[in-house]
């Protein structure tokens, strides 16, 4: 089960809530936990620390990040 301020690494795409495209392998942080643990909120985030979208996540779309996981970055593609 996930837990509120825990990484996770997207298995994967999903779309933000404003359209973003996150894809398998985006890592952000999961604010908060639906009931029953079956839908997180997560926040995906710039290296910089910059807001670049926030979605809704089901547990089987996620997994936690671990120590043999290496950062990668992307430019993410936005909506149009």
């Amino acid at each position: 089960m996930f837990k509120e301020h825990e990484q996770i690494k997207l298995t994967a795409a999903v779309v933000g809530d404003d359209g973003e495209e996150m894809q398998p392998g985006d890592v952000g942080i999961v604010v908060h936990v639906h009931p029953g643990g079956r839908a997180l909120v997560v926040e995906f985030m710039a290296l910089d620390g910059e807001t670049l979208g926030i979605a809704t996540v089901l547990s089987g779309q996620a997994r936690p990040v671990t120590g043999a996981d290496l950062t990668h970055a992307r430019v993410l593609e936005t909506a149009s």
